[in-house]
Parts: C-alpha cells; structure tokens; sequence
C-alpha cells in the first residue's frame, strides 16, 4: 500500500487517484492516517456492492446528494435504499410536513405504475 502526505495529495492529486487504480493509497496528515483512497473499479475490492451501497448512504445522510442519485451510486433501486436506509435507522423522507406530503404522494403514484 502506497501512502502520500496530504501536501502532496494536495500539489498532485492525479498521481494519487493513478496509484489507487493499482492499490489502495492512505493519506496521512502528519504521521496519522486521516483517509484512505480506493479506486471502485479496483477488483481486490471487497464487497464492492456493499462499499457502493455504505457510499450512497454516507452521501444522502450528509445531505450531499439525493435519494435517487444515492441509489445510483449503490447501484440498486430506489426501494433497495430506502429499504437499507431504514436498517441504518436513516429516515429517507427528510424536510417539513410540506416535503413529506409531497413525498407521499410521488410514492403512491410510483406504487400505483409498479
């Protein structure tokens, strides 16, 4: 496993992110390890569905992305996410009474055409 400095991530990231198709590659700050980069084609990658799903997860729960773009991310359905969110106690209706209501009513119109 390679490592790089966060300097010189910083002053050449693309060596980086060439070196993390061959090997995962840990950034340190300072002497402590504070990231690590993974390519996601990288075949040694365990349980790559599982790593894309955790991924999809992390970014709607930050609020970085949608539902329907985590989804995307993991590679599975919009069901599947919700359904994974709610095992990781992450409510997939966020927002007010308003968002909610609307919310709803896109799911019943998505359950009505499945």
């Amino acid at each position: 496993m390679q490592s790089v400095n966060v300097r010189q991530l910083k002053n050449n990231p693309s060596e980086a992110l060439r070196s993390a198709a061959e090997a995962p590659v840990l950034v340190l700050k300072g002497d402590h390890p504070e990231a690590l980069l993974l390519h996601l084609d990288l075949e040694r990658l365990p349980d790559k569905p599982d790593v894309l799903l955790a991924l999809g997860a992390a970014l709607f729960q930050s609020g970085a992305v949608s539902l329907g773009r985590a989804a995307r991310v993991a590679s599975v359905s919009v069901g599947a996410m919700i359904s994974h969110l709610s095992r990781l106690g992450v409510a997939a209706v966020q927002g007010d009474r308003d968002d909610a209501k609307a919310d709803l009513e896109t799911l019943e119109e998505w359950l009505a055409t499945s």
